[in-house]
């Protein structure tokens, strides 16, 4: 990353930007009152990347189901892509999910998402499946991947020094 992002715990503020974030992000972004709700549970990990600006510009939320760590969404703007914000907010969110318990990963990811797909697998996720017709707008399918171990050490490793992390995962 060329310039300075903090990564921190989702706001309410955020929500309007993160509702744009995923309109630009995906062809079914998630409906508008989502994210609000994600903020208000005890199982979800909501974190943003944000611009010295304040401008969000990455989000993540990963559901923490008994000890696996779901990740359910994660964007970054277009305009900000392949600077390893991705990479820094999932480290990040399954970090703080390893402390809460979670010992391993999952997602579903397009299959014609290959930039996406690429991240998961440097982090180690394996495809374990195809789920068919997955997408409702164009029944695309999906990859299953999981991460069978979330090792706080190589997790770490994702994080750029220039990058701010809030350390919440203590």
């Amino acid at each position: 990353m060329d310039e300075l992002y903090a990564l921190r715990p989702m706001q309410r503020e955020d929500l309007a930007m993160v509702s744009l974030l995923d309109q630009l992000s995906f062809t079914e972004p998630w409906p508008k009152n989502t994210f609000a709700y994600e903020l208000t549970t005890n199982y979800s990990i909501c974190q943003v990347a944000v611009e010295q600006s304040g401008n969000v510009v990455g989000a993540i939320v990963v559901w923490l189901v008994v000890d696996e760590a779901h990740v359910a969404t994660i964007a970054v703007h277009p305009d900000h892509r392949q600077k390893g914000i991705g990479a820094a907010l999932l480290a990040t969110a399954l970090l703080i999910a390893s402390y809460r318990g979670a010992t391993s990963s999952l997602l579903e990811v397009r299959v014609s998402n290959l930039a996406a797909i690429k991240l998961y697998e440097r982090f180690g996720y394996k495809t374990d499946g195809v789920r068919r017709n997955y997408y409702q707008d164009n029944q695309e399918d999906a990859l299953l991947m999981t991460l069978p171990n979330l090792d706080r050490d190589i997790l770490r490793n994702f994080l750029p020094p220039n990058c701010v992390s809030m350390d919440m995962m203590r």
